[in-house]
This record gives structure tokens, sequence and C-alpha cells, in this order.
């Protein structure tokens, strides 16, 4: 290359003015190119939704950042890896919140400004929080760290996508164990301030503290007291990590640090939950606190929502985009929409991970409606409505004969005809031995086969057409001989949830029009579901207009609410239409990358779910 090249291309690529031309070209091309593949993924087509897996929404400072490579999925701090979202804009650094206070130790404190977050980390009581800006980009909501680099000094590099975080050395000056009435707690005294990585194990906790031991202090001073547990120690670099047992089962720890001394302080007791009321994103509130009904205090976590007024939008989600068959953590679900929050939503059959009840995708069933239960139905304007939902389905021959189908695309079967469409996947297992498959294509049968079972092996799914599971029902089948042309003829009942594209089931309808509606046996649940208690979610409709995902667990007493008690919790905060949901194990609330009400060991995979999605 010669010296007048080189210097042009040192013009174009070196100047800040030339860069940022060429930058700006490329962005725009990009943004262009994403915008017409968007537009081709987003056209509509039955059954197969064009947009579930939806290609995410690149702002010009975003794909800037990504073309620069300053963004990752991989934090070490202090030689320690974490697997942390984190990316550079505008010359700050900013990690996902999470991974602050997960493995920095920061606590989060209430904000109404969605662009600042303020926080505590070995503060003096009285002292003024520190303020870091936020961001929402890609699912996550970041937090500038500039304020604690320079205000600690930390020192900080990047390297491939990897963000390297190292903190001044520290040492550990003493440990110590302290039976408290309410459970234990362990207090750490370091000798400034230092990270801290907190990690919930079965029956334990692990604790990483950026500091090494101390020469002149012992490590621990061995707790002699009774209900005490055993605490490890050991050494990792220049960290050290703390294990200790969680003696009470519905005990759970709460992290804080303090000042003069500096201390790391893990409190592990039942009434863990710390209120919380955080603006996350523009018309999205993380809520948390403890909520009193029938003399029982429950912890309630919940994500107030306003679709109304803000750029967010709900859609139905389920386990696999290419089915409706499976399972998997919400978490894994809500990144593999690219959602930045979710609640767990219908009933399934946890063997067979089949649908039980209603998921409407942009107006294609992905699951039908089962024994008239609750559903709520949303659409793009904020129109929300819960109402206990029938499917009326009826099957006409071309010589007049019909037949009810009992269900569409569902894991609930019974003597009847079942009606599986492409949204349940590219094929169909029988469910039940016996089955006579009918397959209609373009209205007309071409094939009736009998099934053994889930032996027999899979039968397609035609893209223009469906699969009927005929299944003791000896008429239905004679009427259905290969040639016979028909067609399906839909109701809803009640008719005002037809105008709503997105529909999703759970049930028993809880609160409608401000009144308790609780009617469990009329739902076809057992009196034994309603009167249990259990972890539960729920969704709410406040008279604003706003919703409210709401996940409500044990009282410190280890008992959940029943299905009248989480009514009371729905109507105290505000809801004048209430739903129950999927509960139990299953009962999940996620945020950006993490479980609020849980952790991610004790939740259960689920089917389905409602995931809040950004522009």
């Amino acid at each position: 290359m010669t010296n007048g090249l080189r210097d042009n291309w040192s013009l174009l690529f070196w100047s800040k003015r030339g860069c940022r031309r060429w930058l700006k070209r490329l962005v725009l091309g990009t943004l262009g190119t994403v915008a017409f593949w968007s537009g081709l993924l987003n056209r509509p087509s039955f059954g197969n939704p064009p947009d579930a897996l939806p290609a995410p929404s690149l702002s010009e400072a975003g794909v800037l950042a990504q073309l620069a490579g300053e963004r990752g999925n991989a934090v070490t701090i202090n030689g320690l890896s974490a697997p942390l979202p984190w990316m550079r804009m505008e010359g700050r650094i900013g990690i996902a919140d999470y991974g602050l206070t997960d493995y920095i130790g920061l606590r989060l404190l209430n904000s109404d400004n969605a662009q600042q977050q303020p926080v505590q980390w070995f503060m003096a009581p009285g002292q003024p929080p520190l303020i870091l800006q936020a961001w929402v980009q890609g699912g996550y909501r970041y937090l500038d760290i500039t304020p604690l680099v320079e205000q600690y000094g930390w020192a900080t590099a990047t390297q491939g996508q990897t963000l390297q975080i190292t903190t001044p050395a520290t040492q550990i000056q003493a440990i110590r164990q302290e039976p408290q009435p309410w459970g234990e707690r362990l207090v750490v005294q370091v000798s400034g301030p230092t990270v801290v990585q907190l990690v919930e194990e079965a029956g334990g906790v692990t604790l990483t503290v950026g500091a090494t031991g101390s020469g002149n202090a012992p490590l621990a001073t061995s707790p002699d007291r009774p209900g005490s547990s055993t605490l490890q120690i050991s050494a990792a670099g220049q960290n050290t990590r703390l294990t200790t047992q969680i003696t009470n089962a519905n005990a759970r720890p709460q992290l804080s640090t303090q000042t003069n001394p500096y201390q790391i302080v893990v409190d592990l007791r039942p009434d863990h939950l710390i209120p919380l009321n955080i603006l996350w994103a523009q018309g999205l509130r993380w809520r948390q606190q403890v909520v009193t009904v029938a003399g029982k205090s429950f912890p309630v976590y919940w994500l107030q929502i306003n679709p109304q007024s803000s750029p967010l939008t709900l859609r139905p989600i389920w386990a696999d985009p290419t089915t409706a068959v499976g399972t998997a953590p919400l978490q894994t679900m809500t990144q593999r929409w690219q959602a930045v929050a979710a609640i767990n939503a219908g009933f399934f059959n946890r063997n067979n991970q089949l649908p039980l009840g209603a998921v409407r995708y942009n107006n294609d069933w992905i699951s039908g409606p089962v024994l008239s239960r609750g559903v709520i139905g949303w659409d793009s304007q904020g129109q929300v409505r819960m109402d206990r939902l029938f499917l009326k389905q009826t099957l006409t021959t071309n010589n007049g004969q019909s037949f009810p189908v009992q269900a569409i695309n569902s894991g609930y079967v019974q003597a009847g005809i079942g009606l599986y469409t492409p949204a349940w996947g590219t094929s169909y297992r029988p469910i039940l031995a016996n089955e006579t498959i009918v397959t209609v294509i373009q209205n007309q049968v071409v094939s009736q086969q009998l099934a053994a079972g889930e032996s027999h092996p899979p039968i397609p799914i035609p893209a223009n057409g469906y699969l009927l599971a005929v299944r003791a029902y000896t008429a239905a089948a004679q009427a259905l001989p290969i040639g016979t042309g028909v067609t399906l003829q839909s109701e809803l009942l009640p008719a005002s949830l037809s105008p709503f594209p997105q529909i999703v089931g759970g049930g028993p309808l809880l609160i409608r029009n401000q009144a308790v509606v609780l009617d469990a046996e009329l739902e076809q649940f057992s009196r034994a579901f309603a009167t249990q208690a259990a972890p539960r979610s729920a969704i709410g409709l406040t008279a604003n207009g706003e919703l409210l995902l709401v996940a409500v667990h044990q009282a410190p007493s280890g008992s959940g609410p029943t299905l009248s008690e989480l009514a009371q919790v729905m109507a105290q905060l505000g809801s004048t239409d209430a739903l129950n949901l999927d509960g139990g194990s299953s009962a999940s609330l996620y945020l950006g990358g993490r479980l609020l009400n849980r952790h991610p060991r004790t939740a259960a995979r689920v089917n389905n779910a409602i995931g809040v999605f950004l522009p």
C-alpha cells in the first residue's frame, strides 16, 4: 500500500468526521436491511406465528455499539467470571442491573425516574444514595458503573466480548455468625468497600467476597450456639468463599452492606422481602411489598404496566415457537422470544407437556379454551377484558351432517373430536389409544387412519389444512370418508371476547367489575384446588387501565394463599378485574434477566406465558 493510499484510509477511518460518516452509512444500511427482513417476517400466516422470534429492535446507538464490539455477555470481577450482559453507550459502561445486585452487592432503591437508579453500597446512614444512569436495551436495563469506578477506584478493561473489573485489594478482618429470633445473621467485616456475590443453592448460601484473609485475625469465629449452621471458608484467588446452610426451609438470604466499620451482612430469614417501587422503564414499574389479608402477611411481587400510555406491548408466548407442545423455564422462554418481562400463564399437563387452556396469538388459536374457564383478552389499543370463555366449534359435512368439535390444539381430551392445526406443530402424535385420525386439506378429507396411541408414528399436519382426532365417536368417523367436503364454524361465547386478537387462559376468574366472582367448581376446578395454600400467579386490571402481573408467595409461617386470599390480595392492589393463573412451582415473574419472586432452581418449567415487549 502506498503512502497516499495509507493516508486516504487514515483520513476515512481514523479522523473523527470520517469515522462518523462511515459508521452512519453502515448503520443506516443495517437498519434498512433489518426493517426489510422484519417486514417480511411479520407478514401474517395461519398457525405459524411469523414473529414468534421477533427481530431485535435496533436503535442507531445500539447498532453503533454492536459494530464497535463494545458489548458482551461475560464480566470478570477480580478474576471470577460472571455471565452478565454489558455494553458501552456514549462512553458509559453499563451492566445489567441484576448483575450489580447479584455479583457486586448493590441494593436498588425506589425510583420514579426510568433513566436514573439510586443504589446503596457501603454508605453511612443518612448519606445520599449513589445515582446511576440507566437505559433499557435488548431486554435488559443497564446501569452505568462510571460513578462506582470513579468513587471506589475500580479498574476496567475490555478483552473481546468480556468486560474485566478489578477492585482495590481488601482484607477480611473478622467473620461472625449470630443466631437471631427470626433466623441467622452472617457478618463479614472488611477493611474497605468490596464486591460480593451471593448465590443461593439447595439448602445453603455461598458468599464470594472480593477480599483475602488477614494474617492478624481469624477468618471465622466458630458458633457454639444451638441453631447455628456450619460455616465453610475457602480461598479463591483474591477472593474468599463462605458457604453456610439454611436451616429454615422458608428462609431466604437478605444482603446489605454497611460502613463504620465496613461490613457485609447476610440475614437468613423467612420475612426476607425488601419493599421496592422502581420505574424500570417507561410504563413498566417493578413493585414488591408484604400484603396482609385475613390476618396473614404474604410477600407479593408484581409488575405494573400501562399499555395505553407507553410503547410496551403484551403477547402470549410459549416454550417452542414452532409447536404448542413442550415446556421450558420461564427465563429461557422469555429470552427466546426477546421479551423484557413475563409471567407464567395457563395450565398444562406436566407429563406430556401439552397445553390445557387458551392461547390465542394474533387471532390464531395456538391452544383453544377448555371447560369455560376464565381468560384475559387484549388488543393493541390497550383494551382488556376478562371473562369465562367457551369456544363453540361445529364440523359440517357436505351432506349436511354436523358434529361438535371438542377443542382445538389441546391436551384436554375426551370422547369426541379434537382439532389440530399447524399451530400445534408439523405433526401430531396420538394422545389416546385407538384414535381415528382424519386429514383435511382445503376443506376436503384426504385420508383416514386408525392410530394405536402414543406408540404410533407422528402424523403430519398439512400446512393448508388440519387433522381431526376422532375419539370414541363412531358416527363421526363413519361420516368422514375420503373425499368428503367439510366446513368448520366457530363462535366465541361471550361474543364480547371475539374482537381480541390475544387471549390467554387460566382460571378461575377472581374479580369482575370490582366484585369477587370466584367459583372454582363452576370452572370445573376441584374444591381441593381452590382451598390449597400455595404460591400463586395472577393478572389484574385496574380502574385506570393498568395491568398487574402478580406473584404471591408463602407467608413467613410457610403457607401460601388460597384462591380466596389471592382474590383479596388482588383487590388490595387495586384490581377491578383479576384472573388466577397457574401456580405452585410454576408461579414465576421475570424482569430483565432475573426471576423476581423466587430462585430459578425452585421454578418449574412451564408451557406458556404472557410476555412484555418493548418496540
